[in-house]
């Protein structure tokens, strides 16, 4: 009995249909690209000092002794407290020139006033709209935290809308959700509402991905869903990454950014009429004639004479009947193994997402310009992802991990022995960024890998779901910096590496049939033990197999 791939085989693998369905899936994740990191330059904190009220008739040298300066610094002055103005006003009464007297012992109190913020960077970001530092500094990782948690929410909700309207609607109409709430976004009047708007904003950024994803995987060959879910959305990705720095640098307001991005997205609403739906999932669902139609096109299209009938009435109730049936997430810990590599996969996915969203949310941290920087990690991506692609065709999917892993938190390492204002630790973090890219790009395959048919779609899910608090997690990371300049890098860094170390606990993968059955996975070696896993899965699973056949 032929599957869908061996029935739809004539159209070829890459003919003309298949190269414009791969280049407009790609091109339809170009606004994920520069969506989740736009809060680099909307919630960037400009230079700020107490604001000083006009009313005080202090001379401009009274004026510039207001703000005491940062404890064992001689030129810079505190953000958050000035010294008592009253008390300065009756010594400028008494001592107009105010270096006849030291003011360094004059008792300090907050910006009753608010804040003065330079301009220099940005006309506005939500930080000099709403006040948002000293006692609110926690504001601006929160509400990057809520985005995060609104993709945690779209991940999980847009697979089950998916698989019951389909493919074609949840893309477009998640690419409708991001563009509504830019918009909306623009018009917040307060950071609580900033805050809402962005949460419903995130609920379709990763919907919208992951249904592109899924879509390009059902409809390409199997030759090239691999490049598909590395080297093409990925890069594409990164585009988008790399044009945020380009819009933002020309445009310095925070509402006009964000809206100027939303237009963009605007661009991709004509690509409906040249994106089919899967016909896998049309045949799922029974609805033959539409599937026959999309694949006769294709056909069509790749100048291909297509057989006059596509499916006899025994192979359509095959590929009916092969449907995996929905398993209960409990299986996840009934079995000890794949409890195991449940827990090890999720807890990998958090760490690897920590450390990708970590180090590009930190940005404006770094020494150099940020537009430069932003473009530099962008580009980054590009050669990360084609690393992951040429890695996953020929090497072994655990020692791989190991040693990225291991790279990128080694490299953050190091950085707390260079100072921060020296060149070579933006390339160390740029090399960090490089390894996390191609980690987050791999661990996809490998826990596909790793799970039975029935529970594939559950565990893949379940782990993404934890790369989501991963990115949740992640602003906090950041925000580590205001104590110690270097500890995000110091925290990001050990849990890569220590991520490393639980990666030899998973089985190898590589070139070995994935696991049909729950009862397949009683065999797998997820320690590294004796003889090779690999072998040792191989054998059984010939072994299983033999049995089934006889």
């Amino acid at each position: 009995m032929r599957d869908y791939d061996e029935i739809t085989a004539f159209l070829g693998k890459w003919g003309p249909a298949q190269k414009l369905i791969f280049l407009l899936l790609t091109v339809s994740v170009i606004p994920n690209g520069f969506s989740p990191f736009s809060i680099i330059f909307v919630g960037d904190t400009p230079e700020h000092r107490c604001s000083i009220p006009g009313n005080l008739n202090l001379s401009q040298a009274w004026m510039n002794r207001t703000i005491p300066l940062v404890p064992g610094t001689q030129v810079q002055y505190s953000q958050c407290s000035r010294y008592r103005l009253d008390v300065i006003r009756s010594l400028s009464e008494v001592f107009p020139d105010p270096d006849l007297l030291n003011v360094s012992g004059i008792e300090e109190e907050p910006c009753l006033d608010g804040w003065d913020y330079s301009q220099d960077q940005y006309t506005s970001t939500i930080i000099s709209e709403w006040d948002l530092v000293c006692d609110d500094t926690w504001k601006e990782p929160f509400a990057t935290s809520l985005y995060f948690f609104g993709m945690m929410i779209g991940s999980g909700g847009s697979g089950i809308i998916s698989d019951r309207f389909g493919r074609k609607i949840v893309l477009f109409g998640t690419m409708a959700v991001q563009i509504l709430f830019n918009l909306l976004l623009t018009l917040s009047p307060s950071w609580e509402i900033f805050c809402l708007i962005n949460f419903c904003r995130g609920i379709g950024e990763m919907s919208n991905y992951v249904t592109a994803f899924v879509l390009g995987s059902e409809i390409l060959q199997k030759s090239i869903r691999v490049a598909f879910s590395t080297f093409g959305i990925g890069c594409l990705y990164a585009v988008g990454y790399m044009m945020l720095s380009f819009v933002a640098y020309f445009v310095r307001g925070w509402r006009m950014l964000i809206l100027t991005l939303s237009l963009i997205s605007l661009l991709y609403i004509p690509l409906w009429w040249f994106i089919p739906e899967s016909p896998r999932w049309l045949l799922s669902k029974g609805r033959v004639k539409e599937a026959e139609s999309i694949i006769r096109l294709m056909a069509k299209k790749n100048g291909i004479t297509p057989p006059a009938a596509l499916f006899t009435d025994d192979e359509l109730e095959h590929m009916q009947n092969k449907q995996a049936k929905s398993v209960p997430v409990i299986q996840l810990i009934k079995s000890r193994n794949i409890l195991v590599i449940t827990v090890i996969s999720m807890l990998i996915w958090m760490i690897v997402a920590i450390g990708y969203f970590g180090l590009s949310l930190n940005v404006p941290k770094l020494h150099g310009n940020d537009y430069l920087n932003c473009f530099l990690f962008g580009a980054i991506e590009i050669p990360g992802y084609i690393a992951s692609w040429l890695i996953l065709q020929k090497c072994p999917r655990r020692l791989s991990h190991v040693g990225i892993l291991a790279l990128s938190g080694g490299v953050l390492l190091i950085m707390n022995l260079i100072p921060s204002n020296h060149p070579i630790s933006t390339v160390l973090v740029l090399i960090g960024k490089l390894g996390s890219t191609c980690a987050f790009s791999m661990i996809f395959a490998y826990v596909s890998e790793l799970y039975p048919t029935p529970l594939r779609n559950t565990g893949f899910g379940v782990s993404s779901m934890a790369s989501r608090a991963g990115s949740i997690i992640a602003p906090y990371i950041v925000l580590l910096g205001i104590y110690q300049e270097n500890l995000p890098f110091i925290v990001m860094g050990v849990l890569m590496v220590f991520s490393a170390i639980v990666v030899l606990f998973l089985p190898e993968t590589f070139k070995i049939p994935l696991p049909d059955t729950i009862d397949q996975m009683q065999n797998i070696k997820w320690c590294p033990g004796s003889q090779s896993d690999s072998t040792q899965t191989r054998i059984n699973r010939v072994e299983m197999s033999k049995e089934e056949m006889l």
